[in-house]
This record gives C-alpha cells, sequence and structure tokens, in this order.
C-alpha cells in the first residue's frame, strides 16, 4: 500500500475509535430499558418487602388489602389512607409508609411529608433487618426534608431528622443525631420536646441525673405533658426515688 492509504485507513481507524468510545453505542431502546430498571430498583425494593409480609398474613387480611388495592381507581386519596393505615395495623410500618408517601406526592403538604416521614421513622425503630432499616431512614429523610422545605420554623421536623441518624447513624458518625439534638436545643431552648428527646436518651444511656434535669426543665414548661410525666416516673424509679415517682404517676395515666 502506498502513503495515501495507510493515511485513509489511520484516519478511518481514529474515527472508528471516536465513535466507540466518545459516543452512545447502545440503542435507545437499550437505553430506555437500563433507566427504566435503574428507576425502579426502589419499586423492587418496596415490592420484595410486600411480597414477604403478605407470607405472613392471614387470607382475611390478604383478601382486605387486595380488595383495597383494586378500588384505588375510584378513589386514590382514601385508598391510599387506608392500605398505609391497614399496613400500619398488621405491624409493617415501612409498607405504610410508602402509602404514606405516595399520598403526601400527591399532596404535597407540610403534614402529609411529616406523616410520611414519621411513618418510616416507626418502620426504622420496627425493623429488624439492616437492609429495611436502611430503606426506611432514607425515605424518612427525604419526607422530613420535604417538611422542612414547606416549613422552616417548625422544630419538630427537624428533631425527626436527628432521631433518623439516632436511630440509625451514618457510618463512622455515631453522635451525628445526638450532636443535632444538642444543637437545636441551643437554638430553642425553650423546645419542650427537644428537652424530652435529650432526656430519652439520657435515660437509655443510664445518665439518670441528667435525664431527670432534662424532664424538670421540661415540666416546669409544660407540667401536663405526658411522655415528659412517664419518662420522669421511669427516670426516679431507676434512680430509686419511688416517693417522687408516685407524684408524676398519675399524670402519666391522663
Amino acid at each position: 500500500m502506498n502513503r495515501q492509504q495507510y493515511i485513509a485507513i489511520g484516519a478511518a481507524l481514529v474515527l472508528f475509535l471516536a465513535m466507540y468510545f466518545g459516543c452512545e453505542t447502545r440503542p435507545a431502546q437499550v437505553r430506555n430499558l437500563e433507566k427504566s430498571r435503574s428507576l425502579s430498583l426502589e419499586v423492587t425494593g418496596i415490592e420484595n418487602l410486600m411480597q414477604e409480609a403478605r407470607k405472613k398474613l392471614s387470607a382475611s387480611d390478604l383478601a382486605s388489602l387486595d380488595a383495597l388495592t383494586s378500588s384505588m381507581a375510584n378513589d386514590s386519596l382514601a385508598t391510599l389512607e387506608m392500605l398505609s393505615s391497614k399496613w400500619y395495623e398488621l405491624g409493617q410500618a415501612a409498607i405504610a409508609g410508602h402509602y404514606a408517601e405516595q399520598l403526601a406526592d400527591i399532596r404535597k403538604d407540610e403534614s402529609s411529608w411529616s406523616i410520611a416521614g414519621t411513618t418510616y421513622l416507626l418502620g426504622l425503630k420496627s425493623a429488624t433487618d439492616e437492609k429495611t432499616r436502611q430503606y426506611c431512614k432514607a425515605k424518612a429523610l427525604s419526607a422530613f426534608e420535604k417538611a422542612i422545605s414547606l416549613n422552616p420554623g417548625n422544630v419538630d421536623h427537624k428533631i425527626n431528622k436527628a432521631l433518623c441518624f439516632v436511630e440509625l447513624p451514618d457510618e463512622g458518625n455515631p453522635m451525628q443525631g445526638i450532636l443535632q439534638l444538642r444543637e437545636l436545643n441551643q437554638k430553642h431552648p425553650d423546645n419542650v420536646n427537644v428537652m424530652v428527646q435529650l432526656a430519652r436518651l439520657a435515660l437509655k444511656t443510664n445518665q439518670l441525673e441528667r435525664a431527670k434535669e432534662r424532664l424538670q426543665q421540661a415540666l416546669e414548661r409544660e407540667p401536663d405533658n405526658k411522655t415528659a410525666n412517664c419518662l420522669m416516673v421511669e427516670t426516679l424509679d431507676a434512680l430509686g426515688d419511688k416517693v417522687n415517682a408516685a407524684k408524676y404517676r398519675e399524670r402519666c395515666k391522663k
């Protein structure tokens, strides 16, 4: 071959390599299918949870769920509410959260996102396997972020977000949730819910005097706060102070 032919072959090779490595060579149908599979990973996850849960249900519970699902076209909002409630009643908070999230995605209001996040948070607390816990944590955080974006002034959403990290800390950052709660306490020193959550954590880690102090602060502001009164009973019982514990027991029962 002469010099011109070598140049032509070289140019063709360069063009081929550029097209192969620099351009998308997969057919559009294949690319769309792969994209669809990627987007459906999350759906497949919830479907797997449902499949596993359904194996443990009675025939009557399965019939109720199937009847609700088949009625979705008639009133989707009401059906989503009932499905979420039914799955929660059956002890499947992660699946209940899925339907609460769908409802929030339709309504797009603060309250709905808060309910979805709280339901997933309950799923995070009750789940025993790591995959479900990670799923619930990610979903809860997303829902609380949306609630916060709609109402940044609502401290409860930020408390619940912090509790996600308390329940399941990010790897290498075990104090993340506790530090977030402490920061909220500094910014909102009169917020009773923050005090109660910090007291609960102190009690959980056997810091009884610290828990008592937090609860006293909370009850000074809200004497009839049921959660604070019940935690105070538990704290004083652990301290061996049965006499003072009795003073809070009646308010705990209300």
